[in-house]
């Protein structure tokens, strides 16, 4: 496992924190050269700062791997080839590219600005076009190559206040289909992951824990009340549920027994 990509170079988009990350960490672990690119801004895609992509460089460099920063942007046709450019300037070449980088303005549908939209499709759709389009002219050239490109189920199933972010994990699905048929020819693979994890980027999901209840006010207005939670509370339990109940009377009696 440690040399299954032992001489090969990786580019990992938004790979400063998250699963692009520990994406980027695995990979050099594995033996790969590992570009390691960030813009380091926050959630909404504000600000701009290497500190996040140092904090992923340093674990691999103190693992004996190598690793170089690149700060440019996948949102800018001009910015996503220096992302390539950075493979070939520090290590010759490029063999993987990890299209991880992404932005959140999740916002209910029917008060979603067209600035909330745009700046999502921008990342996460329009930059995995970007970095894969610059990287597919070294591709061709060494007929050699593979693309992973993150999706997520609230594209591939649908999710509240995730109009933008959906419907661009969705295209991303469809661009890899797009890429694998074009690029087979060359020798070059194109692959999807939707990996599920707790992080940052899943803060705003609504869900019906305590935890994360406190999240689910910034998705609606005030007097749009959740129904299908008050529902769930006061509805009467069916029968099957009440038996499974902790508290309910087949547990006394198994508990007596």
């Amino acid at each position: 496992m440690t040399a299954m990509l032992e001489g090969e170079i990786a580019a990992v988009t938004g790979a400063g924190g998250g699963i692009g990350r520990e994406i980027a960490i695995a990979m050099a672990r594995a033996g790969a050269k590992v570009i390691v690119n960030d813009v380091g801004a926050t959630l909404s895609g504000e600000g701009h700062s290497t500190t996040q992509a140092e904090e992923t460089k340093r674990p691999i460099e103190e693992g004996g791997g190598a690793a170089a920063i690149s700060a440019d942007s996948v949102a800018e046709w001009s910015s996503a080839q220096k992302i390539v450019q950075a493979a070939l300037d520090h290590f010759g070449g490029l063999d993987i590219v990890v299209n991880n980088a992404g932005v959140l303005r999740d916002q209910i549908f029917h008060r979603m600005t067209p600035e909330d939209w745009l700046a999502v499709i921008s990342v996460h759709l329009n930059g995995s076009f970007f970095v894969s389009r610059a990287a597919a002219d070294q591709y061709r050239k060494q007929e050699s190559g593979a693309f992973v490109h993150i999706t997520s189920t609230s594209g591939l199933i649908g999710n509240m206040g995730q109009a933008n972010y959906a419907s661009a994990k969705l295209g991303i699905t469809a661009l890899s289909k797009a890429i694998a048929i074009d690029m087979k020819r060359f020798n070059v693979r194109s692959n999807c992951l939707s990996p599920w994890a707790w992080s940052r980027m899943t803060q705003s999901i609504p869900a019906l824990t305590a935890e994360k209840q406190r999240h689910r006010p910034s998705l609606r207005h005030p007097d749009e009340r959740d129904l299908s939670v008050q529902l769930a509370a006061t509805a009467p339990q069916p029968a099957s549920r009440r038996r499974l109940d902790p508290g309910g009377d087949r547990r006394a009696r198994l508990a007596g027994a």
